[in-house]
C-alpha cells in the first residue's frame, strides 16, 4: 500500500450516450440510450437523463423504452468512441508510461511512475488538470478517483461521478469501507454476494470482523484470503501498462429465432468473416476457434477446434466454424450465434493445405450476409457494430443515430427510418442550435452515410464562430505537458 494517493483511475462519464449528446445539439440534455433497437436489444449505455427514468447498462431495450418512452434510442458509433478513446488514452499517457486501459473509457494510471505526483497535493492536481484537458480535446466529462491503491481509487472514480474528483487520502481506508456493501469490492459478484448474505455478512465491517479463517471457509482459501485482505483496505496490485488479449470474439442475437439451415450457416460463416477482421486489426492470429450457439429455450452450447498453427485467414476460420457447427443440433431454432478465435499470437504459422482453398476468399474484405440493429458483441462483451452492406434492403441501410451527409444540405444524423422514407436532422457537434429535420426517399441518391465528426472543433477552423466551409474539425490541444 502506498503512503500517497498517486493511483489514478478515469471513468468517462455515460461515455456513449455523453458523446452521441455532444455530436448531437438537439440531444443536449435530454434522455439518451445507446445500444441494440431490436426487440432482443439491449441497452449500452444510458444517459443520466434517462437513469433519473430507472434505465441502466445491461437492462432489455423493451424495458427501456416503456420506462422512458420519449428517449432518443441510438445504435451505437463505435468508430467515434474508439477515436475519442484514443484522444483520452494518449492524454493518459502523457501523465504516465504506466497507463493500464481496462475498457474504451476506463483506466488505471501510476502517477508515481511518471514523476508528476508524490504526494496528495500534487496528485489531486494532476488529477484536475487531466479533466480539464480531457473537456478541452473531446468536450466530455470524466470523473477521477485517487487513491494508494487500485481498488480503493476505482471507489473513488465512482463516488465522484459524475464529472467529479474524490482523493482517499491513505490510512482512512478502513474507516471508508466499513459502511459499504460488500459488492464494492472486486470479485463479489451476485452469486458471491448473496452467499455472504445467507452467511449475515452485508457490509464490508462485517468481512473484517469475520475474519479470515471464516471467509476462507466459506470461499476458499484463494477468494477468502483476497477478499479479508481487501475488506481491511489492502490491495498492492499493481498497474499494469500492457494486457494481452486472450481472445477476440463477435456474437449476434437474431430479433426471430433462425430455423434454416442454410440461413444459420450463412450466418456463422458472416461471424466468422468479421471476427477475423477483428484479429486482424489487433494484429494477432489464433489457434482455437469457437463457435457459440444460443437455442430458442436459452441453452447454450459451446464448441471449439484447435488448428496445428495459429491463422488469421477467413477461409480457415469460416471452414472451421462450419464443421462445429455440423456438431450442434439446432433443431426448435436459434436466437444467438458467435464466433471466436482464442490461442492468441502475433504471427501466422501457415497450413498450406487448408488455406489453399480460401485464396479465393474475402481477404480483408467487407463482405457480410444479413444484418439487424441487435447488439453486436466483441472482445469483453461490448456491443460492436457491423459495417452496413449495400445489399441490405434500403430501410436497414439508415441506423437510428448514425452519420449522414446530403449533397445539398450537408451534414446529418439519422433520426429514424421505415415505409420507405428516412428522416434526417440536419446539425453538426458545434452547431449552436439544434438543426432542422427533412425527410427523404431511402434511396435518395443524394444521401449517403458517412464517418463521424470530431467532437471539438479547432479554433482556427472556424470563422466569426462557425466553422469553415470544408475544414476538418480538429480537436484542441491539450495543457499536458509531452511525455
Amino acid at each position: 500500500m502506498r503512503s500517497a494517493p498517486t493511483i489514478l483511475h478515469l471513468d468517462m462519464d455515460a461515455f456513449f450516450a455523453a458523446a452521441e449528446q455532444a455530436a448531437k445539439p438537439s440531444l443536449r440534455g435530454k434522455p439518451v440510450v445507446v445500444g441494440g433497437l431490436g426487440p432482443r436489444g439491449v441497452v449500452a449505455t444510458a444517459s443520466y437523463e434517462a437513469r433519473r427514468f430507472g434505465v441502466h447498462s445491461a437492462m432489455p431495450m423493451a424495458q427501456a423504452r416503456r420506462l422512458c418512452p420519449n428517449a432518443a434510442y441510438l445504435v451505437p458509433r463505435f468508430s467515434l468512441y474508439r477515436s475519442v478513446s484514443e484522444q483520452v488514452m494518449e492524454l493518459l499517457a502523457r501523465l504516465s508510461p504506466l497507463v493500464e486501459p481496462l475498457s474504451l473509457d476506463e483506466a488505471f494510471v501510476d502517477l508515481e511512475a511518471g514523476g508528476v505526483a508524490e504526494d496528495s497535493g500534487s496528485a489531486r492536481e494532476a488529477g484536475q488538470r487531466l479533466r480539464r484537458d480531457i473537456l478541452a480535446v473531446t468536450g466530455l466529462s470524466g470523473s477521477v478517483g485517487l487513491a494508494g491503491s487500485k481498488m480503493l481509487a476505482k471507489i473513488a472514480s465512482e463516488q465522484a461521478k459524475p464529472d467529479g474528483l474524490v482523493l482517499i487520502e491513505p490510512g482512512t481506508e478502513r474507516e471508508l469501507l466499513a459502511p459499504m456493501a460488500v459488492r464494492i469490492l472486486p470479485g463479489v459478484g451476485p452469486a458471491t454476494g448473496e452467499h455472504l448474505r445467507r452467511a449475515g455478512m452485508t457490509t464490508v465491517h462485517d468481512l473484517a470482523e469475520a475474519g479470515e479463517d471464516e471467509l476462507v471457509r466459506l470461499l476458499g482459501k484463494a477468494h477468502g484470503t483476497s477478499l479479508f485482505r481487501m475488506a481491511l483496505g489492502h490491495d498492492d496490485r499493481p498497474v499494469v501498462a500492457e494486457r494481452d488479449a486472450k481472445s477476440v470474439s463477435v456474437e449476434d442475437t437474431f430479433d426471430v429465432d433462425l430455423h434454416d439451415r442454410v440461413r444459420i450457416r450463412t450466418e456463422v460463416e458472416r461471424l466468422a468473416d468479421r471476427c477475423v477482421r477483428r484479429l486482424r486489426d489487433s494484429r494477432h492470429s489464433g489457434r482455437t476457434i469457437v463457435l457459440k450457439v444460443r437455442r430458442f429455450d436459452f441453452s447454450t452450447l459451446t464448441r471449439s477446434e484447435t488448428l496445428r498453427g495459429p491463422t488469421d485467414d477467413p477461409s480457415v476460420v469460416r471452414e472451421a466454424a462450419a464443421r462445429l457447427l455440423d456438431a450442434v443440433d439446432t433443431t426448435g431454432g436459434v436466437r444467438l450465434l458467435g464466433v471466436g478465435v482464442s490461442g492468441l499470437a502475433d504471427y501466422t504459422q501457415e497450413d498450406l493445405f487448408a488455406q489453399a482453398a480460401g485464396e479465393k476468399a474475402i481477404g480483408d474484405g467487407d463482405g457480410g450476409g444479413p444484418a439487424d440493429e441487435s447488439p453486436r458483441h466483441g472482445t469483453g462483451g461490448q456491443p460492436e457494430p457491423e459495417r452496413t452492406p449495400t445489399a441490405l434492403p434500403a430501410e436497414r441501410r439508415w441506423p437510428a443515430g448514425h452519420d449522414v451527409r446530403h449533397a445539398r444540405h450537408g451534414s446529418g444524423w439519422v433520426q429514424g427510418s421505415g415505409v420507405g422514407r428516412v428522416t434526417v436532422r440536419f446539425e453538426e457537434p458545434w452547431s449552436t442550435v439544434p438543426g432542422r429535420v427533412r425527410t427523404f426517399p431511402v434511396d435518395d441518391p443524394e444521401l449517403e452515410l458517412s464517418e463521424p465528426l470530431p467532437l471539438v472543433m479547432h479554433e482556427s477552423a472556424a470563422v466569426d464562430g462557425a466553422p469553415s466551409a470544408g475544414t476538418p474539425a480538429q480537436p484542441a490541444q491539450s495543457s499536458l505537458p509531452a511525455s
